[in-house]
């Protein structure tokens, strides 16, 4: 698994982006993938495990669990 921290999230819209700590670009992630019975939204600056999985607009997270 990846680790990094929530740089944004709008519940409204049901996404945001993650920075991963070994760098590159911003992952897409939809409240979808947050594995946490019920809740579906991620707090900006919390840190997070992640898989990387290629969508149909590029890399996004899956499987997102919060440290």
């Amino acid at each position: 698994m990846t680790a990094g921290f929530v740089k944004s999230f709008s519940a409204q819209k049901g996404f945001g982006f993650i920075t991963p700590d070994e760098g590159g670009p911003d992952i897409f992630v939809h409240q979808s993938a947050v594995l946490k019975g019920g809740i579906r939204t991620l707090d900006v600056n919390a840190r997070v495990q992640f898989e990387i999985a290629q969508g149909a607009r590029g890399p996004q997270a899956t499987m997102v669990v919060r440290l």
